[in-house]
């Protein structure tokens, strides 16, 4: 397995409410925009980025026809295969204005789980990561991930893939600006305890996404746990992402346990 590559590494996370419309689960193009614009400015400043995209269920379910996400998983599979072609088109034309090269990476629980195809998974990953002008962009293999599909999103994906390639830190982007007081709703700006911050757990989700806040903690824990930096930040303000790398911007973050 090729060792963990410096410098650091930022693995940024789009839920499926950041990149779709609600009130239909299509792919939100303004959205995308700004998103890669953000994304593509990160690497123009020389920060090594990895990019875990949800959104494939959500985009196919319109060809469908559908007003929310299918219960039968044929369906919801059907629905991956589509959007994830949708997804990967409409980032590889947007990115090209960047002159940044995309590269898909569909991935399955057992792909992490089962130690040489980690470690193949690693290597892949290294190399692509070694070239300034590729971004790596990962999901779940939706359309044969039955596990995948049944218990939820990508939020987990992301830390074990942070651990995997040893990122420094972890940018889940959601429809909040982050952790807010359930008494005040203002947003909590560091937590030191993941134990604690459970209490604000506040499971609003969209009819076309598949996690909630509770799941994002319960990933957060994970890499917190792993001496990963971990922050929660408002997807549909993408430029944010500057600031957070450079330690001032709006988010929630969570200091990590221990640094490995």
């Amino acid at each position: 397995m090729t060792p963990p590559l410096t410098p650091a590494l930022t693995v940024i996370k789009a839920g499926t409410g950041v990149l779709t419309k609600s009130a239909d689960g299509t792919l939100d193009r303004a959205a995308l925009v700004h998103l890669v614009a953000a994304i593509a400015g990160l690497i123009d400043a020389g920060h090594r980025c990895l990019f875990v995209s949800s959104g494939a269920v959500g985009s196919g379910v319109s060809a469908f026809g559908l007003a929310e996400y299918p219960q039968d998983t044929a369906t919801r599979q059907a629905c991956a295969a589509v959007g994830q072609a949708q997804l990967m088109q409409t980032y590889s034309s947007l990115f090209a204005n960047f002159e940044v090269t995309v590269a898909q990476v569909l991935l399955t629980a057992e792909d992490l789980a089962t130690p040489a195809r980690a470690g193949y998974v690693s290597d892949t990953l290294s190399r692509l990561l070694s070239e300034p002008r590729i971004l790596p962009i990962i999901n779940e293999n939706d359309s044969v991930a039955v596990e995948e599909l049944k218990f939820g999103d990508n939020d987990m994906l992301s830390v074990l893939v942070a651990k995997l390639v040893g990122a420094q830190r972890v940018i889940f982007l959601t429809s909040v600006d982050g952790l807010l007081d359930p008494e005040t709703h203002q947003l909590i700006p560091e937590v030191t305890d993941i134990n604690q911050a459970l209490r604000h757990v506040r499971d609003d989700k969209g009819r076309f996404s598949m996690g909630g806040m509770s799941s994002k903690l319960l990933a957060v824990k994970c890499a917190v746990d792993a001496g990963i930096e971990t922050h929660i930040a408002h997807g549909r303000y993408p430029q944010r992402l500057a600031g957070i790398l450079s330690g001032h911007g709006i988010s929630t973050q969570f200091h990590p346990a221990n640094r490995p």
